[in-house]
């Protein structure tokens, strides 16, 4: 075998190691997948929006919910039987309105019981898809998000704030009918989400969180923890299954830099050595020798 040959054969297998990597990579999200439908009995479903490297070029996918992921998990409940129940594991921070009221309105209408997992965050569309499920468990330092409508770069609450500090003689006309679909898409929200809501509670308590979640209130990435969501009047647990940890694990960052986080990756219990053994004086004296 010739240099020119070994070359050859390193790209070959350069080039089908990531697909070998993926395969894997799809194995075990398929056994955890698994693991948590045994656990909780029903079927698993995952809206994760992360970036993973899988490709030999290293191009980097994933960023927010479309009209890919909502036709995606309405193919998955319809295929899952009017009695068995689902579970939807959900990371993302949200998308587009349409995508997520589809997604929403398929698990409402689910006859078996829904629960949402979320072990990082749900946020925007993500919270509105979440309102949809019987049962919302979230990771204790999980949050959900504020769902109130976005125009672009501009949040349409701040839209009508700004047009009401204005002369109207002052306002464009493109301002005007920004306006205009501001106020359409916050009634579109509050509505849909009221009805969400009307399903686990009275009407009025419906409506009055809907409002609160869709009109502005806070930032688009205000973090909505578990003891607020309580406080506002949703039913969260904070009881999150170890396997929706070990599956969000599966979901790696793209490699090809320095991690920002490390630590030792097994338990630490009380009583238990949480830090290496020191050397003692003999072998430090050993390194300054050598040094």
């Amino acid at each position: 075998m010739t240099p020119l040959d070994l070359l050859w054969l390193f790209f070959i297998i350069s080039s089908l190691q990531p697909l070998f990597q993926q395969r894997v990579l799809d194995s075990r999200r398929l056994h955890t997948l698994r693991k948590l439908e045994k656990r909780c009995g029903g079927r698993a479903i995952t809206l994760i929006h992360r970036r993973e490297q899988f490709s030999f070029l290293g191009i980097p996918f994933g960023g927010f919910i479309d009209i890919d992921d909502s036709e995606a998990v309405i193919r998955a409940i319809e295929m899952t039987g009017k009695q068995v129940p689902i579970q939807l594991v959900l990371h993302t921070p949200g998308g587009l309105v349409l995508a997520a009221e589809q997604i929403a309105s398929a698990l409402a209408a689910h006859p078996a019981p829904v629960t949402v997992f979320v072990p990082h965050y749900a946020m925007s569309g993500g919270t509105l898809i979440a309102l949809a499920a019987d049962s919302i468990v979230l990771a204790p330092t999980a949050v959900l998000g504020p769902i109130d409508p976005q125009l672009g770069e501009y949040p349409a609450a701040s839209i009508l704030y700004a047009i009401a500090q204005k002369d109207p003689n002052e306002i464009d006309d493109k301002t005007f009918i920004l306006a205009d679909l501001s106020r359409k898409a916050q009634t579109q929200v509050r509505d849909f989400a009221a009805g969400l809501l009307r399903r686990q509670l009275p009407a009025e308590q419906a409506d009055e969180l809907a409002q609160t979640l869709s009109e502005g209130r806070w930032t688009h990435d205000f973090p909505i923890t578990v003891e607020l969501a309580r406080t506002l009047g949703l039913t969260v647990s904070a009881d999150l299954p170890n396997e929706v940890r070990q599956l969000m694990g599966l979901y790696p960052q793209p490699r090809g830099r320095r991690p920002s986080v490390e630590y030792i990756p097994v338990p630490y219990r009380p009583g238990e050595r949480s830090e290496p053994a020191r050397p003692g004086p003999i072998d430090w004296r050993r390194r300054q020798r050598r040094g």
